[in-house]
């Protein structure tokens, strides 16, 4: 097989899950020998150096309907003739118009369940959840053209933090450390997680809990404000949005994920697997299509603070437990979430939309 020459589209201003994803899949698939090209909104955060040598577009993407971006979209891709451009979220998706005549194939790649008018002028559709493409298929798109593809997960060597890092966070080193991951944004449930933080006691099973949270947002100053209130602010750790997030997966006991039902799927769940860590989340759309109860993580009713604080304490209070959802969890990420099969069913679905034009 050649290798494919593509486009990837995407129109953030700044980096979340959904960005860092674009990221990982881009790289991973240039570094499989297909040459990739990244278009990122111009003057925003993505548009620095977070790409290795992959080449970058900068293009306005002002606004999903503005025709000079439209323009300078198609013009981009007229002068590259990639086999595929594949664009991600409404922004990207909807100033992406090819020409009828062109060899181009347009995939649009879901990874929440969007209002699909802005959708449907692409040539395939990728749904990173079944039931996002149950939605597609649902919403009339046709059944041969809605492909699905899991993320992928890395599956890092085992191994410690930074010695150093539970000093440079202020946690004690005898402390229980939860991490939660995710931007400051309503349907990611940050404000369950410190209801559970406030009603949990601050000492389980002899060791005192420390939450770390990897994030920012448009709610930052609201959680703040709830978490100082609550009284728990001294035993969390605002870490900031974190583009590699390693070292602090590692410095996990427990990686908590509090999302409401409207999570699609998150990337911290085959993350948590990825690197053998116990898993506490929230039975959101995304959760219960993967997640199997009690045995690769504990799933808690969405929205349900003392159903979350009673899963934390569970599962800190149980060293089998955790153990075993770790293990179950590295399994999981092996058999069903790695890259290299990820990748390659990417790669396969490439080359069988080019061969079917």
């Amino acid at each position: 097989m050649s290798g494919i020459h593509s486009l990837q589209l995407i129109g953030s201003k700044s980096f979340g899950g959904a960005e860092r994803w674009f990221q990982r899949f881009s790289l991973a698939l240039a570094e499989m020998g297909h040459p990739t090209e990244i278009g990122v909104r111009r003057g925003h955060e993505l548009d620095g150096d977070h790409w290795s040598d992959l080449t970058r577009h900068a293009l306005p993407m002002r606004t999903v309907w503005d025709p000079l971006s439209r323009f300078e979209v198609r013009r981009l891709v007229r002068q590259l003739q990639p086999d595929i451009v594949q664009t991600y979220m409404g922004r990207a998706t909807r100033l992406t118009h090819l020409p009828p005549a062109g060899n181009t194939v347009h995939v649009a790649r879901l990874g929440g369940y969007y209002k699909l008018d802005g959708y449907r002028h692409a040539h395939a559709w990728i749904g990173n959840t079944k039931g996002i493409c149950d939605y597609l298929l649902q919403a009339g798109l046709p059944k041969n053209r809605i492909f699905h593809l899991y993320n992928f997960a890395e599956l890092p060597v085992p191994g410690l933090p930074p010695e150093s890092l539970k000093r440079d966070l202020g946690i004690p080193e005898d402390a229980w450390v939860l991490m939660t991951p995710g931007r400051f944004v309503p349907f990611k449930g940050h404000r369950f997680l410190l209801e559970a933080l406030a009603g949990l006691p601050a000492v389980v099973a002899g060791r005192p809990v420390w939450q770390v949270i990897l994030g920012d947002g448009p709610l930052k100053q609201a959680l703040h404000d709830q978490a100082r209130a609550s009284g728990i602010d001294e035993r969390i750790v605002w870490a900031g949005w974190q583009l590699n997030p390693d070292a602090y997966y590692r410095l996990a006991d427990l990686i908590v994920f509090p999302s409401t039902y409207a999570e699609p799927f998150g990337n911290v769940i085959i993350e948590a697997w990825g690197y053998a860590k116990p898993l506490v989340t929230s039975a959101s759309m995304g959760a219960s299509e993967v997640v199997r109860h009690e045995e690769d993580g504990l799933m808690f009713e969405c929205e349900n603070a003392l159903a979350l604080s009673q899963a934390i304490e569970r599962a800190l209070s149980d060293d089998a437990l955790r153990q075993e959802m770790a293990d179950a969890g590295r399994l999981r990420a092996v058999r069903e979430f790695a890259r290299d099969t990820i990748m390659q069913a990417y790669v396969e679905l490439y080359h069988y939309l080019l061969e079917h034009r």
